[in-house]
Formats: C-alpha cells, structure tokens, sequence
C-alpha cells in the first residue's frame, strides 16, 4: 500500500538518521544509500533524503537544496505522549531550541526547535 511520505532533503543522511531515530523513538522502517523512512503512523512516513541526491531529479531547473540550509523550509507538528521529554530529545541530540514547552493559543501543549539542518520539528499535545 502506497503510503503518504514527507521528504526532508538532508545534508548528513547518517546524522539526520540517528537525530530522528532518537527524538522519534524508533528505529528507521528502511535505509539505505540516499533514503531513510520512519513510519511516523499507519499512513505517513517521514524521508530522509541527502541533498545531492535530489539534485538529480531537480536537473538545475529550481535552486539546489543546500542553498537554503539552516532556512527554515518546513516544519514537522508532531503529535507525542510527552512534550517536554520529546523536546528534551531534540536538545540532547544537537537539535535548535527555538521555544520552549508552553501552552499555545489553539489549544495545544508545545515545543518548537530545529534539526540540524535547520528543519522546524514540533512536538504538541492537546491541552485537556
């Protein structure tokens, strides 16, 4: 069954792998030379994709990936069973903080920080 998949395009695919591996909690569902998959639910896989790979696809008709590196170009809202220790995570494995756990306005408990490519990863619970 065809899964939907976010693809991030990394710098370090080992580097982002073991940073994920961690603040995901899990082990990679494949990785191999030029992709990693976490199975982040039943339907959704989160890629990791090295820059130079893309590249090949791209054929120079929009700008290379590592132009943008440190840019924020997308951001993760993750869904946890404990922000605070998912951030905590983050930190510990050479992620960005950029705000810390608090309660948002939309009704949820949530962190933000960076990868270290500079992705936005966020960790949220709804506030009860």
């Amino acid at each position: 069954m065809l899964k939907d998949m976010i693809i991030l395009y990394v710098s370090d695919q080992e580097k982002s792998k073991n940073f994920y591996k961690s603040i995901l909690d899990k082990e990679p569902f494949l990785d191999v030379p030029g992709m990693t998959e976490f199975e982040l639910n039943d339907c959704t896989l989160l890629g990791l994709m090295p820059e130079s790979g893309i590249n090949k696809i791209f054929n120079g008709k929009i700008p290379d990936p590592k132009t943008g590196n440190g840019i924020p170009r997308c951001e993760l809202y993750l869904s946890v069973s404990d922000v605070a220790l998912s951030y905590e995570q983050l930190l510990k494995n050479g992620g960005i903080s950029i705000s810390a756990p608090e309660n948002r306005d939309w009704g949820h408990f949530a962190a933000y920080g960076a990868d270290p490519d500079g992705h936005i990863v966020a960790f949220a619970q709804e506030l009860k």
